[in-house]
C-alpha cells in the first residue's frame, strides 16, 4: 500500500496490559466509526506494513488494539510511537459541505487583505495545530487551520478564504 493512497489514523501510544494489547490514539472525530477494523497499516522503515487485528475496544475515551501475533508486553512496546494508516476509501462518508483536510491539497488560498497567497501543497498534522503548507512564489507559507483564520472553504471552486493574522505572511515572504 502506498502512503499517498492512505490517511493517518493515529498512532500507538504504549503497551496495555500483559497480553500484547496496545493503547492507541485515533486522530478522528468519532472513534466508534473504527471499531470494526480488521487490519491497519503500520509505518515501519518508511513502509506501510499491514497488521491484522484480533480485537478493537473502546473503553471510555481510550482505544485498545489487539494485533494478531503480538502477544507480549515486550512485543507491544516495540510498536509504541508507530503511526497507523488506513486506505482513503475507509474514511466514513461526509455530509454535504463537509471535507477532510487532505481534500484541501491543491486548493487556492485567498486572503481577504493580501489576495491570492498560493496553492495548498501539503497538510501538516502537528500535535497541537494542523497547518496548511501553501506554496507562495517566495516559498512555503504555513497557515494555521482554525476558525479564526480559515473563514470559508469553497469546495466547488477549490478555494480557501482566510483572514491571516497581521504579519504572518510577511514572516515567510520578506527577505531578511
Amino acid at each position: 500500500m502506498k502512503k499517498d493512497a492512505c490517511f493517518e489514523l493515529g498512532h500507538i501510544v504504549k503497551a496495555h496490559g500483559i497480553d500484547g494489547d496496545v493503547l492507541v490514539f485515533l486522530d478522528v472525530d468519532n472513534a466508534e466509526d473504527y471499531l470494526d477494523l480488521e487490519a491497519v497499516y503500520l509505518e515501519t522503515a518508511q513502509q506501510l506494513v499491514p497488521y491484522l487485528l484480533d480485537d478493537v475496544q473502546l473503553k471510555g475515551t481510550r482505544v485498545i488494539f489487539k494485533f494478531e501475533d503480538i502477544d507480549t508486553p515486550e512485543k507491544a512496546n516495540e510498536l509504541a510511537g508507530i503511526k497507523l494508516f488506513l486506505p482513503i476509501e475507509a474514511l466514513p462518508p461526509l455530509k454535504k459541505g463537509q471535507y477532510y483536510l487532505h481534500d484541501l491539497v491543491t486548493f487556492e488560498v485567498i486572503d481577504h487583505v493580501s489576495g491570492t497567497i498560493g496553492t495548498v501543497k501539503e497538510i501538516y498534522n502537528l500535535p497541537h495545530q494542523d497547518l496548511l503548507g501553501v506554496m507562495h512564489p517566495k516559498g512555503e507559507v504555513l497557515v494555521p487551520i482554525n476558525d479564526d483564520i480559515i473563514r470559508k472553504v469553497d469546495l466547488e471552486n477549490k478555494q480557501i478564504h482566510t483572514q491571516l493574522p497581521e504579519g504572518l505572511l510577511e514572516i515567510y515572504t520578506e527577505e531578511s
